[in-house]
């Protein structure tokens, strides 16, 4: 490369074709899982190419890929102050086919009613990410994007997303993209994309 040595990209060649049902995406720390997600939902650009779904592309359709892929930063203290309603309230109005009837199913299952009306930097870790999980469970999206879920989880809660997700992995039109070190146990996967 001319004009000196620059950081080398952490994809070279990507080509990826994600199906329907869980995908997981394994791989040791810092072989890039979660820079593969902020990839996919555009937290992060490519230096060049395109990423797609099956009727939306970026940039070249930007609002209805973005419409189409769920990405939420569990860890970001950007919501810091804003309270859980409001949050689902916020994520709701990008995602024409978010479900409301399963976000209160949600909400009861994994005990989260005590915490609706608490700020997210009130909130254990593993409530915060309850909380970002029933948002991306609810919202519809036809791809969705879990860095690490069952971190921090009580064993219940663990069990009712790995159920969801067994029942995710027979839906034809939507894909679920896991990453974690290891693909989850006693989940249905489609494929397994090891970094």
């Amino acid at each position: 490369m001319s004009g000196g040595p620059g950081p080398s990209p952490l994809f070279h060649a990507l080509s990826l074709n994600v199906p329907a049902g869980v995908t997981a995406v394994t791989g040791d720390e810092g072989t890039g899982k979660t820079s593969l997600l902020r990839l996919l939902a555009t937290d992060l650009s490519p230096i060049s190419g395109r990423l797609a779904t099956a009727s939306a592309a970026w940039p070249d359709q930007a609002s209805v890929y973005r419409q189409q892929v769920f990405w939420a930063d569990l860890k970001s203290p950007e919501h810091d102050d804003t309270l859980v309603q409001a949050r689902w309230d916020a994520l709701r109005p990008s995602y024409p086919h978010w479900n409301d009837a399963l976000l209160q199913g949600l909400v009861q299952a994994l005990d989260l009613t005590p915490h609706l009306h608490k700020r997210l930097n009130m909130l254990s870790t593993g409530s915060r990410r309850k909380v970002m999980i029933a948002a991306a469970l609810a919202s519809g999206a036809t791809v969705t994007l879990l860095d690490q879920p069952f971190v921090s989880l009580d064993v219940a809660s663990i069990r009712i997303i790995k159920g969801f997700l067994n029942e995710a992995a027979t839906q034809p039109s939507r894909a679920w993209i896991v990453a974690d070190y290891e693909a989850p146990s006693d989940v249905t996967l489609t494929s397994v994309l090891d970094l």
